[in-house]
């Protein structure tokens, strides 16, 4: 990782027309454009230059987010940070999220939790995770997470490749479903995130140390073996690796049989 820097980055201007979708080709262009910036310059330009206001950081304050918010907040307190309350969280992960809005004094933390309705419809009885994993986590992530990104042209994921799968080709900039999603940690290493938690003495999710390394809801995670992938505790028991807020809406429909 190379050194933060506050140069002045040209604004990548992209206007298009209400009912156009260009979030295809403009990813690519920033991908190109900016695929040599180290991480800190990159959200600097992201938020000074070429989304401004229309960005959001998505975080589900688990094990590696500290990295991210930290970084965030060293460009702009202000910076809108998503949250999904699922209704299905660990205690602990609420109580982490309000210390590292405190300590990194985050200022515009949002907070979503799922239509009442919905779960009063598809999960009253709250066992719908026992049943069908991928049609709960549709409504009580991915359809939250649709709502609260109205109005955003772009937003930011801290998916990197090393957790494996799916993630393993991840590249800085994609395209989905007409906004741009950014993953400015895709070629950081589990070492490189443990430096940084270091380095700036970064408090550690508190269910680190008992052995849970990507937490999710209660009900779905499950400890890590000391050689195990970091995100084989999730779904452990389900033939399912993503929450499905990373997939197309129609394809986390699809699976989610809505």
């Amino acid at each position: 990782m190379t050194a933060p820097t506050r140069s002045p980055i040209p604004a990548l201007k992209a206007t298009p027309a209400p009912d156009m979708d260009l979030s295809v080709p403009i990813a690519s262009v920033l991908l190109d454009r900016y695929r040599s910036l180290d991480t800190h310059a990159l959200l600097v330009a992201l938020r000074e230059g070429i989304y401004f206001n229309r960005i959001a950081l998505v975080s589900s304050f688990g094990a590696e987010s500290a990295v991210l918010l930290h970084l965030i907040s060293r460009v702009d307190v202000d910076f809108p940070v998503v949250f999904i309350d699922t209704g299905k969280l660990f205690g602990e992960t609420r109580t982490y999220r309000d210390r590292l809005v405190d300590n990194l004094g985050l200022r515009n933390l949002q907070i979503i939790k799922p239509d009442p309705k919905a779960l009063l419809r598809h999960d009253p009885k709250g066992l719908l995770f026992s049943k069908s994993p991928d049609t709960c986590c549709y409504w009580r992530k991915v359809e939250p997470l649709e709502r609260a990104l109205q109005g955003y042209d772009a937003w930011i994921s801290g998916r990197k490749r090393f957790h494996g799968a799916a993630r393993s080709d991840l590249k800085r900039f994609e395209a989905v479903d007409g906004r741009v999603k950014i993953n400015p940690l895709a070629d950081w290493s589990r070492a490189d995130l443990d430096r940084y938690f270091e380095k700036y003495a970064l408090p550690r999710h508190p269910l680190e140390k008992e052995g849970y390394l990507s937490i999710g809801c209660m009900p779905c995670t499950d400890r890590v073996a000391d050689d195990g992938d970091p995100r084989s505790g999730r779904w452990a028991h389900a033939r399912k690796t993503e929450c499905g807020i990373h997939f197309p809406l129609a394809e986390a429909r699809r699976r989610a049989v809505i």
